[in-house]
């Protein structure tokens, strides 16, 4: 019996929100991700602060975050709906 479906495993990464990076520990991923940085995350972005008629820019941080994702495909050689096409 070969198999006819062959699931793709895709990862999927995220970055959270850029926020001050003494605010980026409480920081969660979304639902179904495992968050892959800790404590304050990674200081590789930028947020804005609107003062009166300047606009300021803070270097802040963002976690990265990680989903695993399986991809129904058929095998090599099969196609269709079932897999069952050769």
């Amino acid at each position: 019996q070969m198999k006819k479906q062959c699931d793709q495993k895709l990862l999927i990464q995220v970055k959270t929100k850029c926020v001050p990076c003494s605010l980026n520990l409480e920081t969660q991923c979304l639902a179904g991700y495992t968050k892959i940085t800790n404590g304050t995350g990674i200081p590789d972005c930028r947020y804005y602060l609107e003062i009166k008629t300047h606009t300021l820019s803070f270097l802040g941080c963002r976690h990265h975050c990680l989903k695993e994702f399986e991809q129904p495909e058929c095998c090599k050689g099969h196609w269709g709906p079932d897999c069952m096409g050769k």
